[in-house]
This record gives structure tokens, sequence and C-alpha cells, in this order.
């Protein structure tokens, strides 16, 4: 485990590698307790270099064997060499030159899962953002770009499958039962895109033909046995080269294109050139093991890392600093095929759900950073929410300026310019700017300026006039290291909206910027003045979230009320809902910690009931209409002084309010939604089963809820009905017979698949109340648990640090005590895990003195910890700054 060196990382300091690696061979001869690796690689110095500068490679635990120059053994004079860095202090004098180093390694024995590991019998790689240096001494960063050539031996029976980047160019058998496959990638690379699989693994194969014609090979490996779980993943696949080539012209590039599902793996899938590697919760799915939402996520996640292909693989980045560049703008690629392949409507209102669940707390805490950070002292720290989700916003950004047209023309220009190149954000908005005319300059504070702008917005209606006046002002909060901000750009998409939901017409407008209904906020204030306005509109602001912010808006109940029923726009629809809810929760919610019961309007109850009912709504639009805002989201809105208790009281309250108001109707309704044919994974079948559920939740509350619920899992036909059912009864009826009968119900039915086990811990985990702490200690001695793999410790330790508020923050700190606990125990395994745990606590200052004072303690005691890892060190520090 590499244990923190204080070192900090700054994209000022970025300087171009002294030497490159033009060409890299790789003999792999594998074994769980010593594989060797013997690594060839050719080496020039860079033009102007002086030939005195001494070559340091990168190097993580590893151990050396040999090291030759030019095929002569190397002297102990020559190099200096510890288990993370080589250092060759005079390499030869020619500009290029061969350099080989023999390394071992012992993959059975790698639980950090980083570099070459071996778990379940399969031999694995993870190697972004710098496992590549776990396996061989490197230049182990992303502007280093090379031809890779792999061999690959293993013993025939343990590792049947032998597999890498690129294309398969031999095969053979060797002595003693081994047997040989060599790949090649003809297509320069950065290390950290390096893979390697062998195993025993079963194979689904088709094939896909591109559009210039070319034949490609798909095949997706997964656990014998598990072959027919894989058919959702690999028309999703299908589907994404079609999409791609269709959306952004662009055509896969190789002869074949492998996925491999592997059981323990720290993130959701990776992107290797050739090769993904996937956690095999995102490939394996059938109507009884899978959720929609799980359905969902495959497809999502098979084309997001397909789309890697070009933006992320073809073009890469300069250095870390510029990561967003490919996930952003990926994530906003997947965005886009998921709209296309489902509802665009329920699609923006999910992904604008998620960016304020996990990054607008990002942005507010100690954890925020710029979408492209400034500095790090531990990249693995940094694939956040900022960089994924906000990137992708500002992605979106683009197209909102410039439109359609121009987007895909400047991302034409990109691919053209940069092909083959490691980029940064400074050559992305470049290629808009060319094609557009426009200059970026105020946008690009965006990439560079952390923290969530807010728009302070109120109107006024001159009816001696018809004059409708806007006033606009915009700030951004401080954040850590920076107090001072500079204005940013903000489109803010916009409608004046009339009787019936008409829109309202207006002659003319002045004070900003206006074009196809976007006002450009750029100064500090803006009065923006629409003339020949005939009657008073209710304005609809950030429509489509056009602009990652937050407002305040001055606006009357009777409007929101109005739009929540008439606005054309489906997001601005929701959110006017959803500002509905939100202002009633966060009253309720001070009406309790007060000592008063909550009051709620019939109002909101009935808007509840016809939207619900409103047939010209998709099933799963009403579903997430419904839905009401999550404690976390209600405290962030509260924004200090915090008491969990006291929201989910307040939520249970008006829950209990609006399913009482509508419970015949719900009822009827529930009823209607029922399964009417076979089931489908498809979108108008999954927001149907969306809404049914959540019409069960809300049911649930009145008397005889316990009864439905447990009905409704006994007659489940499918996992996402099943999974609901015992949510509900475990949520709304933990203390109940019923509920305990259906968690055992379900764990002997499944007992045996990991993945659905993980429903099983996560469901309890999310049981809210202060009982949770002692359920979810008892439940890591449970057989199917193991704090060694990632998927185990995120369904149990990570939903209830993260997803249960009232569980975790437990008056007494009981939950803390439990959570430093489980991460330092992590954390000897698998640092990177234990560090994205450790982000649970990054709100924790606004929760009220109490908990406050007994959060504080707890991370106190992890950072007090001996030996802490430079992952988990980085979190805990940054979180007390």
């Amino acid at each position: 485990m590499r244990t923190d060196t204080g070192h900090v990382f700054k994209l000022e300091d970025y300087r171009p590698s002294d030497y490159l690696i033009p060409e890299t061979k790789l003999d792999f001869r594998l074994s769980p307790e010593a594989t060797t690796v013997v690594a060839r690689l050719t080496v020039e110095r860079r033009q102007g270099v002086a030939a005195s500068a001494p070559l340091v490679l990168d190097g993580d635990g590893l151990t050396l064997r040999r090291i030759e120059i030019n095929g002569a053994k190397a002297k102990p004079a020559d190099f200096v060499a510890t288990s993370d860095q080589l250092t060759i202090a005079k390499p030869p004098v020619a500009n290029r030159f061969e350099l080989l180093i023999e390394t071992e390694l012992m993959p059975s024995g790698n639980e950090a899962l980083m570099g070459l590991y071996r778990s379940s019998n399969v031999y694995c790689t993870q190697c972004e953002a710098e496992g590549f240096r776990r396996i061989t001494y490197f230049l182990d960063r992303p502007d280093i770009l090379s031809v890779y050539t792999v061999r690959i031996e293993a013993h025939r029976d343990a590792a049947p499958l032998l597999l890498s980047n690129g294309n398969p160019v031999d095969k053979g058998n060797l002595a003693d039962g081994w047997h040989y496959a060599v790949w090649h990638d003809p297509f320069p690379k950065p290390s950290y895109l390096f893979a390697l699989v062998a195993g025993n693994l079963g194979k689904v194969a088709d094939s896909f033909v591109t559009l210039s014609g070319r034949n490609v090979e798909l095949g997706i490996y997964v656990e014998p046995g598990k072959e027919q779980l894989a058919g959702y993943a690999m028309d999703a696949l299908k589907r994404s080269m079609t999409w791609d080539e269709q959306a952004f012209g662009r055509e896969y590039d190789l002869d074949v294109f492998n996925i491999v599902a592997v059981s323990d793996f720290n993130m959701g899938a990776m992107e290797n050139k050739g090769l993904n590697i996937f956690n095999d919760k995102y490939v394996l799915a059938d109507q009884d093991t899978a959720t929609d939402a799980d359905f969902a996520n495959i497809e999502a996640i098979i084309a997001h890392e397909y789309f890697h292909n070009w933006t992320g693989n073809r073009i890469t980045c300069r250095d870390w600093f510029q990561l967003c560049l490919k996930e952003g703008l990926t994530v906003f690629r997947d965005h886009e095929f998921s709209a296309d392949q489902r509802s665009r409507a329920v699609k923006r209102i999910a992904e604008v759900r998620t960016l304020r669940a996990h990054q607008f707390p990002e942005d507010q805490g100690p954890l925020a950073h710029p979408v492209r950070p400034r500095r790090y002292r531990e990249i693995n720290n940094f694939y956040t929410a900022t960089v994924y989700e906000k990137g992708s916003e500002v992605v979106r950004m683009i197209r909102t300026i410039l439109g359609p047209e121009n987007f895909r023309a400047g991302m034409d220009l990109y691919f053209e310019r940069h092909d083959g190149d490691a980029a940064t954000i400074e050559d992305f908005l470049k290629v808009f700017e060319a094609v557009s005319g426009r200059d970026l300059s105020q946008f690009a504070l965006w990439y560079h300026q952390a923290g969530t702008p807010n728009l302070t917005v109120s109107s006024a209606y001159n009816a001696g006039t018809r004059e409708f006046t806007l006033e606009i002002e915009q700030s951004v909060p401080p954040t850590p290291s920076e107090s001072r901000k500079r204005l940013m750009h903000i489109p803010l998409s916009f409608g004046l909206v009339g009787a019936g939901g008409k829109p309202v017409d207006y002659a003319g407008v002045d004070g900003a910027h206006v074009e196809d209904g976007v006002i450009h906020v750029r100064k500090r204030r803006h009065t923006v003045r629409f003339s020949g306005v005939a009657e008073r509109p209710a304005v609809s602001l950030n429509r489509g979230f056009s602009a990652p912010i937050t407002l305040s808006v001055e606006q009357k109940a009777d409007d929101q009320f109005f739009l929540a029923g008439h606005d054309s726009d489906s997001f601005s629809r929701w959110q006017a809902f959803n500002t509905l809810l939100t202002d009633a929760l966060i009253a309720a919610v001070r009406q309790i910690t007060g000592g008063e019961p909550p009051n709620f309007s019939t109002r909101l109850a009935e808007l509840a009931g016809r939207i619900a009912g409103d047939e010209a709504l998709e099933p799963a639009y009403r579903a997430l209409a419904l839905a009401l805002p999550g404690e976390a989201d209600i405290a962030r809105d509260i924004g200090g002084n915090i008491d969990p208790d006291a929201i989910f009281a307040g939520r249970q309250a008006l829950a209990l309010a609006i399913a009482g108001a509508n419970k015949d109707t719900f009822a009827a309704f529930y009823a209607g939604l029922a399964d009417k044919g076979p089931f489908s994974p498809d979108a108008a079948d999954a927001g149907r089963r969306a809404l049914r559920n959540i019409l069960l939740d809300y049911l649930a509350l009145l008397p005889g809820g316990a009864g439905l619920a447990t009905r409704h899992f006994g007659a489940a036909t499918n996992m996402t009905d099943r999974a609901a059912a015992l949510t509900v009864l475990a949520h709304r009826h933990s203390a109940s017979a019923e509920a305990t009968e259906a968690l055992a119900t379900f764990e002997a039915k499944y007992g045996s698949d990991a993945l659905v086990m993980d429903k099983w811990f996560q469901i309890q985990a999310g049981v809210p109340g202060p009982r949770t702490v002692e359920t979810v200690q008892a439940l890591t001695a449970h057989p199917a648990f193991s704090m060694a793999n990632p998927n185990r410790v995120r369904s149990l330790i990570g939903t209830f640090a993260s997803a249960n508020q009232t569980g975790f923050h437990r008056a007494d700190g009981a939950g803390y005590r439990l959570f430093v606990q489980t991460v330092l125990e992590v954390e000897k395994r698998n640092p990177q895990v234990a560090a994205r745990l450790a982000t649970a606590l990054r709100s924790w200052r606004s929760l009220e003195p109490g908990r406050q004072a007994k959060a504080r303690e707890a991370l106190l005691s992890i950072a007090n910890a001996e030996n802490l890892s430079a992952d988990l060190r980085d979190i805990v520090e940054r979180t007390l700054a």
C-alpha cells in the first residue's frame, strides 16, 4: 500500500517528459504467486533534450529481476532501482535505444485490485489512473503514447482464455500444458489503457458491420454458466455502435471488440482499447435478477465505455488535470444516447437529480474543486461527480450556446484535429471557437472555477406599458482556496408562459443578449426588459436545466402551481412541482424542530393526485414527479444546523398527507398498472412499473399497507417489482412480521447469487431509524458478505453511510463509530474503495452541533490512524480542513 508522501501535483508544473516510448512489447508468464513480466521498451529522447538527462520511470511496489540496455545486461552503476522508481542516470547517447525490464508480481496477493490481480481464478488488470506502474517500470502518464504488442503465456487448464488490447495475431501450444497468445494494438495509447485478462470464461459472440462495411467480431466474456445473462449487454453494445456512427460519425476501428465481466472491480467499468473490463453488475441481467434501473445502467455504461474509443482512447488527455476532457465529454455522449433510446424528458430529470444529489454537495463542501482541478495529491480521488456529471453539463452548455449544428461541426473538427493526440481543455474549446467565431474565454471559467453559481431573479409586469422585466443577479459562493469568484457566462433558457400554457410573445428585448430562448447572463446584474407583452406571464427559468446552477426566484405560489400544471417544457414543469414539494418539506422541518405538527396545503396533495392520473404524461415522468425530494436534498437546501430525524419526520408526514388525500385514486391507478403481458425492460414498461411501485410506496403508509406490499411481493414476476415491494416492507414496516418473512424468503431464493444479494444488503442498510446500525454490524458477518469485494462493501456500508440519513447520523454517534471501524478495515486491502467511502462525511459541518462534534471526532480517528494510505489521508484531511 502506498502511504502518503505529501506531494502535491500542480497543473502549472506540467512539462513534457524528456523521453518517449513509441513502442512497448510485453511478455507475461502468468502464475498466481510469481508472474514474470518482461517489458521491451523502445525509448526515444525528445528532440532538444540533452543526452545527459536521466530516464526516470515510475513503479509501485515492484520487484526488479533484470534490466538490459541495448541487449547488454545493465551494470549496478548504470541504474538505481527502488520498488517505486527506476532511474537510469546516464542513458545511451543515441536518441533511440532499447530497454528491457523484467519484474515479478504476485497477482493473488493484490487485494487493492490495481495493476495485475487474480480474483475468482481470473487474471485481470486495472491500470487507470496509475496502475500500470504496478506491472512494470514505465513513464506512467497519459501523454506517453505507445504501440503495444503483448504475448501472454499461461497453463491452459488454469487460463484457456488469453486476451489483451487490439487484434489477435498469433496463438499456439507450449510444453507442459502451457499455451500462448499474441495481441497487437496498432493505435498508440497511454499505459492506463493497457489491459490483460486470462482465465476460464464463457463467451457470448456476435458481430457488427460498420458504416464502411467492415466486419467486427464482438465478444462478451462472463463466468461460465452465466452467458444467458449477457444478452441485453450485447444488444446495448450494438445499439451504441450504431448510434455513435449516426450521431457523431464515429466508426469502430479494430477487428474485434471484447468485454469481460469480473466480480471484483473497483469501478463500474474501464474503457481499455478493444478490451473493456466491467464490473459484472453492469453486464449480467435478466428479469428475475435485475431491476429496470439495472437494465438502464447496463445500457448507459456499455455505451459510455464504448464511446470512450474516440473520446478518451483515440483522443486521450494530456495529463490527469484534463480528466474531464474524456470523462465529462463521454458522460454527455452517453446521456444523449440514453435520451435517444428512452425518454429524453425522463432522462433529463434523472440526470439533474443525480447531479444535485452528488455534485452540488461536492461543490458546497470541503472537497469542492473545479471541473479541471489545478492541484491534487491523489488522482484516484478526482474521479468525482464534478469531473463526470458537471463536466457533462459544461459540454451541454457549449451546445446550448452554439446550437446543434455548430456543436456537431466543432466535434467533427476536434476528431479531425486531435486524433492520436493527448489533448487539453484549451484544445477542446478552440475547435468550437473556430467553427462558430465566438469567444469562449469567459465561458471557460466553468472548467477553471469551483462552486455552483446562483441566480437571484425577480420579475415585474407593467400592464400600462406592456413591459415585462426580469432583474437577474449572479453570484458564486466561495470554495476552498477560492474566496473571490469571477463572473460566469450562464446560458439561461427561459419561457414566458401565458393562459393555458401558451407562450407569450414579445416585440423586443434589451438588457442582455437573448438568442433562441436563451438569456446569456455575463454580468453581475442584468435588467432584461421585454416589450410588447400583452399579458402578465409566469416566467419559466432554466428550462431543460440549461445551466448547472441554483435559482432563487421571487415567484408567487400561484405561478409555481400554474407552471407545474401547464409549462410546455417538461423539465421546468417537473421542477415547479418539485420546488413546491421542497418548500413544503422545509416548512415542515421548521415546524417539527419548533415543536409544532407539520401542516400541508390540500392544494399540493391534490396536484400530486392530478399528476399521478395525467395520461398525457409518460408513466415514468409521473413516477419521477411523485418521488419526494430525498432527505439529503432537503438538508442541502436547508443549508445548516441539520437534524436528520426532523427531516425524516417531515418527509414521512408529507408522504402520508399525499397518500391520504388520494387513497382511492392511487389505489385505482395502482390496480390499473398491473402487468398485462410478457416482461420487457424497454422504457414504456419500465415506466409503468416505476409508477405502480411509487404508488405502492404511498399506499403502504395507509392502513393495510403491509398486506398490500406483501401481496405485491408474492405476485412479482420480475426483480423490479420484487425489490420494490421488499423495500417498502423493510422501510415502511421494518418491525412487522411481513417484512421479516419477506427478507427471509428473498435470502432463501437468491442466497447464492452475489449480485442479487447486494440488493438484499442494500435494502436493509437503507432502513431508516436508529436500529439499523446494529443490523449493518451484524450483516458484516453474513456468509454472503466480504470486505474484500467492492460491490459487497458498497451495497452494505456505502448505502448505510450515503443513503441512510437517520441511521448513519444516529445522535449518539454509533453510526460514525461503525463507519470508522469499517473504513480502516477496508483500507488495509483497498485504499481506493476506503477513500470513496470516506466522502460520506463531506457535509459534516452542516449538521447540528451534537452530531457535528461526533462526526469530526470520527474523521479525526481516521486521520490519526497509523500508515494511512495516500488515498484516504487526502480525503480525510481535505474534509477536515
